[in-house]
C-alpha cells in the first residue's frame, strides 16, 4: 500500500514537471505580431470647371479678309472665231485708254487685202467724180463705187475680228499667258482692264454659310492699314443677279461686295482690307460660353453644379450663337454655376 501511495506521488510529480517544463517553453517563443489596419483613403473630390451665368451684350458678326476691285471692268474675248495668237501688247499693271489694242491674231494677209481694197474703193470714188458728165456713166460709176465700199466694210469688219481693243479707259489687272502662234478658242477671257477710280470691296469666302446672314444695306466696317472705313453691303449670294456664266456663278455665291463712300488716296486694286459685319447684336441678355451648352438626342441642355457638389441637368432655350459665347432665352438664371465641357 505505502508503495503504491509512493509510484502515484511519483508520476504526480513528474507530469507536474513536465507540463512546467512545456509552459516554460511557450514562454521563450516570440510573440506573434498583431496584422496592420489597412490606411484610410479618403476619396477624391472630382474638380469642375464652372463659370457663372452673366448678362451682357453678345455680338454676332461677320469678319474676314477682302480686297478692293474695280466696279467697273472689260473683259476681253473674242465672240466670233478662235485664231493664233500675233501678240498681246500689254501686261498687268498697263494703264489703257478706250481703243487700245489688247490682243492681236494672226491677220492672214487681210491687212494687206484690206489696202488693196482701200485702193479700189478710191479708185471708184474718183470714177464717179468723172462721169458726173454722163447720167448712164454715172450710175455704173455709182454702183461700182458701192460694191467697192460693201467689200472694203466687209475686210475691214474681218480685220477688227482679229483684234481686241479696250472699251474703258483703265489698268490692265489680268493677261492670260500666251505667246505667238498659241490658239486661243472663242469666249476664252484673254485681257481684263478696270477702272481704278471706281472700286469695291469683295470679300470672298470658301463656304457660303459663313455669310448667309449677311443682307443688303447692313452697314460694314472695313480696315485699310491705319485708316478705318464705313461702308454698305450691296451684293450678298441671295441677292446677285442671275447668270448663265458657271465661273461667275460660283463667284456670287460665295461672296460679299461692300460698297465705300469715300477711299484713301492709297487705294489701289487689288488692296487688302479687313472686313467686320454686325449681323445680329443684343444688350443686357443672359449668356454662357459655348463650351458649357450641351446636346444629345435632341436636348439642349446645361449641367449645373448646386452647393459646391450636385450636379443638375437643366434643359435651356438658346437664341444668338457665336463662336465663343451663347445667349440663354430661358431655363437658367443669373448666377448659377454651369459646368464647362
Amino acid at each position: 500500500m505505502d508503495k503504491l501511495s509512493r509510484s502515484t506521488k511519483l508520476a504526480a510529480t513528474l507530469a507536474a514537471a513536465a507540463l512546467a517544463a512545456a509552459l516554460s517553453g511557450c514562454s521563450l517563443l516570440p510573440k506573434e505580431e498583431s496584422a496592420l489596419k489597412p490606411p484610410l483613403v479618403k476619396p477624391a473630390q472630382e474638380n469642375y470647371r464652372t463659370v457663372k451665368v452673366e448678362k451682357g451684350t453678345i455680338v454676332k458678326q461677320i469678319s474676314g479678309v477682302g480686297s478692293l476691285e474695280s466696279v467697273s471692268t472689260d473683259v476681253a474675248q473674242f465672240t466670233g472665231q478662235g485664231g493664233r495668237i500675233q501678240n498681246i501688247p500689254v501686261k498687268s499693271g498697263d494703264m489703257v485708254k478706250k481703243g487700245d489694242v489688247l490682243v492681236q491674231l494672226v491677220m492672214d494677209g487681210l491687212d494687206l487685202q484690206l489696202k488693196e481694197q482701200e485702193l479700189a474703193l478710191e479708185r471708184a470714188k474718183l470714177a464717179y467724180k468723172q462721169a458726173a458728165g454722163n447720167s448712164d456713166q454715172l450710175r455704173i460709176a455709182s454702183l461700182q463705187k458701192e460694191i467697192e465700199q460693201i467689200k472694203y466694210d466687209r475686210l475691214k469688219q474681218q480685220l477688227n475680228s482679229k483684234q481686241l481693243v479696250s472699251n474703258i479707259d483703265g489698268q490692265v489687272v489680268f493677261v492670260e499667258s500666251l505667246k505667238e502662234g498659241d490658239f486661243v478658242e472663242p469666249y476664252q477671257t484673254l485681257v481684263t482692264v478696270a477702272d481704278p477710280t471706281k472700286l469695291r470691296v469683295s470679300m470672298r469666302v470658301e463656304n457660303s454659310a459663313d455669310i448667309k446672314d449677311a443682307e443688303v444695306g447692313m452697314a460694314a466696317e472695313i480696315t485699310l492699314g491705319e485708316t478705318t472705313l464705313q461702308g454698305k453691303v450691296v451684293q450678298t449670294p441671295s441677292s446677285a443677279p442671275q447668270t448663265l456664266n458657271k465661273d461667275l456663278a460660283e463667284k456670287y455665291g460665295k461672296t460679299l461686295y461692300i460698297e465705300l463712300p469715300k477711299l484713301p488716296d492709297n487705294a489701289e486694286i487689288g488692296t487688302s482690307v479687313d472686313v467686320k459685319i454686325v449681323t445680329q447684336k443684343k444688350d443686357n441678355v443672359l449668356q454662357i460660353p459655348k463650351s458649357g451648352l450641351r446636346a444629345y438626342l435632341g436636348r439642349t441642355f446645361v449641367r449645373v453644379l448646386e452647393e459646391g457638389k450636385r450636379i443638375r441637368e437643366i434643359d435651356v432655350e438658346q437664341g444668338i450663337s457665336t463662336p465663343t459665347a451663347v445667349e440663354i432665352v430661358s431655363g437658367l438664371e443669373e448666377g448659377q454655376d454651369v459646368i464647362l465641357q
